[in-house]
């Protein structure tokens, strides 16, 4: 069997020593790398390398490396988790680029992200936002066996769509307006759809738009860009979705 042609590459990563460095574009070489290689391991690759020659590794976040966890926050030649559709950076393999290509990898850039060290971002915002009002606190007693509520297929189909959301932030780095709707949708529409959710579903969405808003997120303007971007494909119908709930508790609320 014939070995697969390993690539040779040239990297310009975005470095920075801390959220009040400047920051610039470095240049390197990731050398002998196997297409079959993630990108995330290439970048493995080239951390050893640089470790070798006495020089500081490239800080970058990963955990899963599973596509679950949406660590994976880089920005891979102007995209989210790099040009695949559906596919967060640590799914995303090398033999999607080709020998001697020139790969660019920066942050997610965006006002509510603030920069910690290269091509890590505070995306903390993500949790205040769920800890807002994404969950269910009511009391409901003993679980019941899941079969005993009825939930229509399409319904939970919706909701478990929108439930994919892994919180990687891709939706907003996407964005011209560096909007979080489509992560706040995802996570108010799979609670506003299923049973379990319906006693705080009011309140849920008003607090989580208003965290939202707090933490410095831009408006939705239609661009369509997060839909686009996002690993999971989560619909831009979500944002729809929210835009009812939240008119819905706003007009409740004025009673």
């Amino acid at each position: 069997m014939n070995e697969k042609k390993k690539l040779n590459l040239t990297l310009k990563i975005w470095r920075q020593k801390g959220p009040g460095d400047a920051g610039r574009f470095v240049e390197c070489k990731a050398e002998n790398i196997s297409p079959d290689a993630s990108f995330l391991e290439m970048l493995d690759v080239v951390n050893e390398g640089l470790v070798k020659r006495g020089e500081e590794a490239i800080a970058f976040d990963s955990d899963c490396r599973e596509g679950i966890c949406g660590m994976c926050s880089l920005v891979i030649n102007g995209k989210p988790h790099g040009p695949e559709l559906g596919t967060a950076t640590c799914q995303l393999h090398m033999r999607t680029f080709q020998d001697g290509d020139t790969i660019t990898v920066e942050p997610f850039r965006a006002k509510a992200f603030p920069p910690v060290k290269d091509l890590v971002v505070d995306r903390s915002a993500f949790d205040r936002i769920v800890a807002a009002g994404g969950f269910v606190s009511v009391n409901t007693g003993n679980p019941q066996d899941a079969n005993s509520i009825l939930i229509g297929h399409a319904v939970a189909e919706k909701a478990m769509d929108a439930a994919a959301c892994i919180g990687c932030g891709a939706c907003v780095a996407a964005c011209p307006n560096a909007s979080a709707m489509l992560f706040v949708a995802a996570k108010v529409s799979h609670l506003a759809l299923l049973p379990q959710g319906q006693p705080e579903r009011m309140r849920r969405v008003a607090q989580m738009r208003a965290q939202m808003d707090a933490e410095g997120f831009g408006n939705c303007s239609n661009e369509y860009a997060c839909e686009a971007a996002c690993p999971k494909e989560i619909s831009v119908r979500a944002i729809a979705r929210l835009n009812r709930e939240y008119l819905k508790a706003s007009l409740c609320s004025e009673e």
